[in-house]
Order: structure tokens, then C-alpha cells, then sequence
């Protein structure tokens, strides 16, 4: 093999000569149409007007069709419009007085596209692939010499070349027009220089009959005619010829990997093609060059023996080629406006820096891998420095060393990715053979050059996109690295040396935002302002995480979420209010996945435990946070805070009721204690809600007012109702005559319901109102009834048999109890009261009906109607004399006579 630093040297002196050689051309012809034009105008002749060139957009609209002959390229040509769509389009000429306007022709038929278009590019094809069957039929049969198929290939090329050059020719001293779509000679001439690329390969990579340096030179030779040609033949030679040359290692090839020939054939191609789409203009034709040559980047990489220098030499040497003819703005690619991102330039080094990372992973993070990884992310940033149309490059370029080094971490690391299921398929117990040490100054190098680049390039542009793109890159780029290094060394331990630096970083991204605070108004200077102010926040949290346990992260968390909302006041930074809100959900999502935030160590304490701190102090966080965002407006950040808040007061309230019910056994069966509690708790927590949205006017508290109410309503059904009811279910000890949990999980709820229905009185529909109301007085004649059950069974509801005086005790229970609503009713003027009152005598008269008349007996039953009788007669008496006592109508006034 020969020296691989001689050949790209001199790979780029030949396409440096040639471009110079067509510019000098260029101005050559430019002179000769000048001098035409003034001989013509000397001779009183209108001069002719030479065809403008067309826009990039509609020369690369179609790769396959062929553009008609065009006009020498001029130097003005050169500061042509970037590799981006035209919209602008030529005026035309005004038509002279006797000249008739043109007839716009019909488009042809079905049977002129078979005949002029289909069957020409069908033939062409056909043409090339003979060759390249031909000469793979000749190796397997072993029909000819290699000397002679070399010989054969190279004389069918020259055949096709001069049949190409000859009917282009022909056509131009001819009166017929060529079918613009349909260039028989271009693709001709395509057909040649496809079977010249896989002559000459073939000569050097499977028989050697050419050394490295020849087929250099002869292989430079055939991409440069192709260029040339592709200027007098359009984009079907270009397209055509483009394919067939990437394509040819594929249809011609020996079995045996020859990394160095390939790559360096691939260079020169890929040189060919972005100079003929530089010149030409022709977007398409550098997107399928980039394309052909990424994914000439896979073969190798899955083997044992990945060959690093030579995949390394391919996407450096493209890369560098991107730059130089393909980047808008940068040495010798097209101009463009100043503060565009234009796509192609940026998708370039992107393309070529995902290779790079490719060959970074395949080969376990080699040396010589990460070096040129390295050297292409930072030649990324000198690019996007000087060229702004390759900025978008930079998001690339800091996704990609995330990828890098989070994999670097794994890999050190592969306990991180063990599952329920076991560790991930390919993850092994050993470690990457990397070292270490260049790791390390490689993350420093990209710290630096990502932090310090983009700090200095606000102000640079009069676009507001690309100091933010800046700015966001480098706030990105450093914490995934720092994270990344903690996985790997620190084993995602406690580390107070990683804590320090998250410190210091904190620390620079703080001097980076006081100092653009200072600074006169820009484009995009306050969003990167605040992504520094983010970037402060983020490794202030980072700082927390890498030094604290996980139950003081949680904490932590929670009051960088108040932190950040304080701040956002002293800084009106529009994003600061969505960090806040960020901090939240980071918090929420922790717990989420740890309910008890510090696993088994709880603690036996009631109330005084960690989940005191675990939820109480980011419940106070969060509201003290949505206490300061208010101050600004009510958006959605401030409902995330107040969501946020509304959420930890109830988990802390529900946590610490279970933790005290089942005696720190938090994975323990729930009780009727458990679930008393929680109801009242869930109702006195609605009732605040409801007086608290009153004040703040907030859809949060308005939504998480009645979600309580719904909860509290759900767990007094199914859990205190049915599930743990003791007269049904559970034989639990009720506890006291008085009081006992029947105190606790019926009485209680009852009064809890019966405020909440008269604070949302005449603030909520009435149904809704109502509804509480009925639930308070289902649960406050359960309470009577139980209460009854455990005078006559003791603490144990379900022993013993019901009696008749137990059942007479109901009745008059529920008689007693429907009296007292009604007084109530009465002193107070309550018509719901008064309603209530009803439904429990209506209730005591059913029983007294369907129960007692059947089951009691003797006196018993005599006493049960009695008092029914007296109690009726006694309520239809307060109903006539003091409710709707009807008043005596006074006699009519005598009429006087007129």
C-alpha cells in the first residue's frame, strides 16, 4: 500500500488545479461573449442576450433528466446563491412589435416518453451493468486473463466515451433539438466513466497490476473527466455517473478487504461529486454523494479485526471535503446571507460526525477512534465559527459526544442497565479497555472549546438562531459530560469531588449570565441568557445529587424548584418559570418511582419520620414557589408548581397516615383506621382548597378541590362502606362505648361532608352541593346505627344475634335522629335540615313497616308503631303551627257609595 498522507495530498492538488483550470476558463469565455457583445453593438445589431443560469431549485428539481447545454460558467457565476433553492427567477424578454407570441407546446404522449426518454436511460443503464456483468462473468468462469479483461474493460469505456462525445457533437451541428429529459450522449458518456471507474479499480485492488500511486492518478484522472463531461452533459451524467461510481465496489469486488483502496477511491469520488455540485449548484447531487458515502462507512465496523485508520481516514477525508466545497460561507463552498442555517451545510458534518462516532463504538472506544472523533468535533466548531449556514451542526455534534461518553460510562459500568428481566443483551461484566486518562482530557478539551465558543458567540450574528444554538450546545454539552464522567468513575455513588465541580460550573455558567445581563440588547441574547441562567440551576442540582443520599436529593430538588422561582423574581427570565416547573416534575417523577424516597429506612416514628421531610418539605417548597411565580401571572408553569404542591401535601398526608395505621409495614393490608383517617384528612384538605380558590382564582386549586372531593367520596364508599365496614366484613375491635373508630369513621367524615357542602354552597352547582350533603347524612345515620350495634354486641360488631330490643333501638335511633334535624331545621331556618329530617322518618316509617312488623313481637312491637304514631302526629303538628301557620284573612274594608 503506499503512503496515504501523499496520496490525499495530492488527491487535493488535483482538485485544486482543476477548479482553478475552469475558473480561468470561465474568465476566458466571459472575455469572448464581452467582445461580441460590443462588436455587435458597434455594428448597430442588437446584441443577443445569453441564457441566465438556471436556479438551483429547478436544475436539481429532477436528478435523472438531463439539462440542455449549458452557458460557460462566468466569475459572477462563482458568488452564485448557496446550495439552497432560487425562488428568484429572471424577467423575460419583452417580445419585439412583429415577433408573434410563442405557442406553448402540447406535452408529449405516452408513446413520444416510451420511444425518446425511457428507452434511452433504460439503455444506458443496461450498459454499465453489461460492462460491470461482463467483466464479474469473466473472473467466475475464468475465461480471460485478469491483463485482458482490464484490457477489454478499459477499451468498452473508451467506446462509450467516444460514442458519447461523438453524438454530442452530432447533435450540435445538427437541426435537431435534444430532448432535454433524454441526452442520449450524456448518458453515454455516463455509461464510460462508470465502467472507467470499476476498469481502473479492478486493475488496482484484485489483480494488482497497477501500483497505489498509478491508480491514484488514473482513478483522479476519470472523476475529474467525469466533472468536466457533467458540465456539458447536466445532471444525467452527474446522477448516473455518481451511482454507478459508489455502486462499482459492489459489483466488482475480490472477496478480500481492502479498506485503504476503498476509502481512497471514495475520496476521489466524493471529491468529483461536491465539485461538480458546487459549480453546477446542484443540491441533489451533494445529499446523495453524503448518503452513498456514510453508508460506505458500515462495512467493517461489526468485525473483530475493525481496521480504525483506514474508516478514520474515509470520514475525515469527507469531512474535509464537505467543508471546503459543499459548507456555505467557508473557503471555497457558495455564498449565503448572513444568520441562515441552510440545511445541506449543516446535514454535511453532521453526516460525517455520526461515522466518526460509529468507529468511536464498533471499536470499543480506540485511541485512534476517539482522537479523530475529537479532531472532527472540533474542526465542527471552527466551521460553524466562521461559516454560521453549518450551525446546526453544533446540536449534532454535542448529541454525539453525549452518545460517546454515556456509552464509555455503560460500558464501565454494565450494573447501570440490569433489569427486573436481567442485563441487557451485549452488556458483559468487563469493562471497556480504554483508557481512562484520555477520556479525561478529551471531555476537558470539549468542555472548554463548547463552553468558551459559546459564550463568545453571543453577539456575533444579527440572528436570533444561532447565538441560541451557541448557548444551548454549550450549556448541553457540559452537563451530559459531567454526568456522564460521574456514571463512569463515580459508579453513580456519592462523590464529593464531582459535587465540587458541578459547583464550579455552576459557578461559570452564573458568571456567564450575570455578564450577558449587562450587556446591550441583541438578537437572541435574552434566550441565551436564560439557558445560562438554566445551565447555573441545572448544576446546582447536579451539585446536590452527586453529594447527597437520595432522600436529601429528593429535598434538594425541591427547593431548587423554590430557588429557581425566587430567582425568576429578581431576573424576570421568561424560562426560568419553566425550570421551576421542571424541578417539580423531576421531584415527582423520584418519588414516583420510590414512594418511601429512602427505600426501607423510614423509621419506626410515627409522624417523625423521613417521610416528613421526604414529602413535607417539598410540599412547602412548591408552595411557597407558586407563592413567588403568581407574582408574575398565571401560566402554565405556575399550575405545574401548584399541581406539584397540591400533590406532595396529599402524598404526605396519605404516607404518613398509612405509615401510622399499619406501624411502619407500609406494604401492609389496609384498615379501618387507615381508611377513616385518610377521609377526614382528604375532606379537610377540600375544604381548604375550596376557600383557598376563592382568593387565587385558580384552575389548579379549582381542579384539585374536587379530585379530594371524588377521593374522599371513593374511599368512603368502597373502604369504610363496604370494604372494612365492621358490621359486615371485619372483625375489628371498634375500640370504646364512645370513643372508638365508629367516632372516627363515620361521625366524624359526617361533619367533615356537612362543612365541605356549605362551603361550596352558592359557589358550585347546587347538585354538587347537595350530593356532599346527602353523603354527610348517609354516613351520620351509620354512625347512629353502628353506635347502637355496639352497645348491644360490644367491640366486636358481628358477635352475637340481633334482638327485638335491638331492633326497637334502631327505630327509635332513627326517630331520635330525624327529631334532632328537624329542631335543627327549625332554629336555624334550614330547609336542607328540614329535608334531611324527612328522609330519616320516611326511612324509620319503612322499617317500621317491613322490618319490625315482621320481626318484633309483643310489646316490643306495640311500643315501636307507638312511638312511630307519636312522633308523626307531633312533627305534622310543629309543621302546621310554627313552619306554615296559616294567618286569618281580615274581613274585606267596607265600600263607600259615590
Amino acid at each position: 500500500m503506499f503512503d496515504a498522507p501523499f496520496d490525499v495530498f495530492a488527491m487535493m492538488l488535483a482538485v485544486a488545479a482543476f477548479l482553478i483550470a475552469i475558473k480561468a476558463s470561465n474568465q476566458a469565455t466571459e472575455l469572448r461573449r464581452q467582445l461580441g457583445t460590443l462588436e455587435a453593438a458597434l455594428q448597430g445589431q442588437r446584441p443577443i442576450q445569453p441564457p441566465p443560469l438556471m436556479p438551483f431549485h429547478e436544475q436539481g428539481s429532477a436528478p435523472g433528466e438531463a439539462a440542455p447545454e449549458p452557458s460557460p460558467v462566468t466569475p459572477e457565476a462563482e458568488l452564485a446563491p448557496p446550495l439552497v433553492a432560487d425562488t428568484a427567477t429572471p424577467p423575460p424578454l419583452e417580445p419585439s412589435g412583429d415577433t408573434p407570441p410563442a405557442v406553448r407546446a402540447a406535452g408529449p404522449g405516452f408513446e413520444e416518453r416510451l420511444g425518446t426518454r425511457w428507452v434511452v436511460w433504460i439503455g444506458g443503464l443496461a450498459l454499465a451493468l453489461g460492462g460491470f456483468f461482463m467483466v464479474r462473468y469473466s473472473i467466475e468462469a475464468g475465461l480471460v486473463g485478469p491483463g485482458v479483461r482490464v484490457f477489454l474493460g478499459g477499451l468498452f469505456a473508451l467506446a462509450l466515451l467516444g460514442a458519447g462525445e461523438w453524438t454530442r457533437r452530432k447533435e450540435s451541428i445538427s437541426n435537431i433539438q435534444a430532448l432535454p429529459i433524454a441526452n442520449i450522449p450524456a448518458i453515454l458518456t455516463a455509461a464510460g466513466t462508470a465502467v472507467a471507474f470499476a476498469t481502473i479499480y479492478a486493475a488496482y485492488a484484485l489483480y494488482g497490476f497497477l501500483v497505489p500511486a498509478t491508480a491514484f492518478v488514473l482513478l483522479g484522472l476519470v472523476a475529474l473527466g467525469t466533472l468536466a463531461a457533467a458540465l456539458l452533459h447536466g445532471p444525467a451524467l452527474a446522477g448516473l455517473g455518481v451511482v454507478g461510481a459508489f455502486v462499482t465496489p459492489v459489483l466488482v469486488s475480490s472477496g478480500k478487504a481492502d479498506y485503504w483502496a476503498l476509502y481512497i477511491y471514495l475520496a476521489i469520488v466524493t471529491a468529483a461529486s461536491f465539485g461538480l455540485a458546487r459549480i453546477r449548484l446542484w443540491r441533489w447531487l451533494a445529499v446523495t454523494t453524503i448518503v452513498f458515502a456514510v453508508l460506505w462507512t458500515f462495512p467493517g465496523l461489526d468485525t473483530s479485526d475493525l481496521q480504525v485508520a483506514p474508516h478514520a481516514f474515509h470520514v475525515i477525508a469527507g469531512f474535509v471535503l464537505a467543508a471546503l466545497l459543499v459548507v456555505c460561507g467557508f473557503v471555497f463552498g457558495p455564498a449565503i446571507e448572513d444568520g441562515q442555517i441552510e440545511p445541506v451545510s449543516s446535514s454535511a458534518l453532521a453526516a460525517y460526525l455520526f461515522g466518526a462516532m460509529l468507529i468511536v463504538l464498533s471499536s470499543a472506544h480506540a485511541d485512534l477512534a476517539l482522537i479523530a472523533f475529537t479532531l472532527l468535533v472540533a474542526a465542527t466548531l471552527l466551521v460553524a465559527w466562521r461559516a454560521p449556514a453549518a450551525t446546526g451542526a453544533l446540536g449534532a455534534a454535542s448529541a454525539m459526544v453525549f452518545i460517546v461518553f454515556a456509552e464509555w460510562a455503560v460500558r464501565a459500568n454494565p450494573d447501570m442497565l440490569v433489569l427486573p428481566g436481567g442485563p441487557l443483551p451485549g452488556i458483559g461484566p468487563t469493562a471497556t479497555d480504554s483508557a481512562v486518562t484520555l477520556h479525561l482530557v478529551v471531555a476537558a478539551l470539549f468542555a472548554g472549546s463548547f463552553g468558551i465558543a459559546g459564550f463568545l458567540a453571543q453577539g456575533r450574528s444579527n440572528s436570533a438562531i444561532i447565538p441560541v444554538v451557541w448557548s444551548a450546545t454549550a450549556v448541553a454539552t457540559l452537563m451530559a459530560l459531567l454526568v456522564a464522567l460521574y456514571a463512569r468513575i463515580a459508579h453513580l455513588d456519592r462523590s464529593i469531588p464531582f459535587a465540587i465541580l458541578a459547583v464550579l460550573l455552576a459557578a461559570a455558567f452564573g458568571a456567564a449570565t450575570e455578564a450577558l445581563m449587562r450587556r446591550e440588547t441583541r438578537p437572541g441574547i435574552a434566550i441565551s441568557t436564560a439557558l445560562f441562567a438554566t445551565g447555573t440551576l441545572g448544576a446546582l442540582a447536579l451539585a446536590l445529587t452527586f453529594a447527597l443520599e437520595k432522600g436529601w436529593l429528593t429535598i434538594a430538588l425541591a427547593l431548587m424548584s423554590l430557588g429557581t422561582a425566587w430567582i425568576s423574581m429578581q431576573r424576570p427570565i421568561p424560562f426560568l418559570r419553566w425550570l421551576a416547573a421542571a424541578f417539580a416534575a423531576i421531584v415527582t417523577a423520584r418519588v414516583a418511582y420510590d414512594p418511601r424516597i429512602v427505600g426501607d429506612a423510614v423509621g419506626a416514628t410515627p409522624i417523625f419520620n423521613w417521610l416528613l421531610w421526604g414529602y413535607g418539605l417539598p410540599a412547602l417548597s412548591f408552595w411557597a414557589a407558586s407563592h413567588f411565580l403568581r407574582r408574575r401571572g398565571d401560566d402554565a408553569p405556575l399550575r405545574m408548581v401548584e399541581a406539584a404542591a397540591i400533590l406532595f401535601t396529599a402524598l404526605l398526608a396519605f404516607m404518613e397516615i398509612r405509615h401510622l395505621a399499619t406501624g411502619g409495614r407500609m406494604t401492609s393490608p389496609p384498615s379501618l383506621l387507615e381508611f377513616a383517617l385518610q377521609v377526614c384528612v382528604t375532606l379537610a384538605m377540600a375544604i381548604g382548597l375550596e376557600r383557598l380558590r376563592l382568593r387565587s382564582h385558580s384552575i389548579v386549586h379549582n381542579v384539585g378541590a374536587v379530585t379530594l372531593t371524588v377521593i374522599a367520596g371513593l374511599i368512603s364508599v368502597f373502604g369504610l362502606l363496604i370494604l372494612e365496614n365492621p358490621w359486615q366484613w371485619s372483625r375489628i375491635d371498634v375500640g370504646g362505648a364512645v370513643f372508638n373508630l365508629l367516632l372516627l369513621g363515620y361521625a366524624l367524615p359526617a361533619v367533615l361532608m356537612l362543612l365541605l357542602s356549605y362551603a361550596v354552597g352558592g359557589h358550585r352547582p347546587t347538585a354538587y352541593a347537595n350530593t356532599i350533603a346527602g353523603g354527610a347524612l348517609v354516613f351520620a345515620l351509620a354512625y347512629v346505627t353502628l353506635e347502637i350495634r355496639r352497645f348491644y354486641h360490644g367491640p366486636i360488631l358481628l358477635d352475637g344475634a340481633t334482638t327485638g330490643a335491638e331492633q326497637y333501638t334502631y327505630s327509635i335511633g332513627w326517630l331520635t335522629f330525624g327529631v334532632v334535624l328537624l329542631g335543627v331545621g327549625i332554629l336555624v331556618n334550614s330547609e336542607r335540615a328540614r329535608l334531611a329530617s324527612a328522609v330519616v322518618i320516611a326511612l324509620t316509617i319503612l322499617k317500621a313497616f317491613v322490618i319490625d312488623m315482621s320481626t318484633l313481637t309483643g310489646v316490643y312491637r306495640a311500643l315501636s308503631f307507638m312511638c312511630l304514631g307519636v312522633v308523626l302526629v307531633a312533627i305534622g303538628w310543629l309543621y302546621q303551627r310554627i313552619l306554615f301557620r296559616r294567618q286569618a284573612s281580615p274581613p274585606p274594608a267596607p265600600q263607600t257609595s259615590a
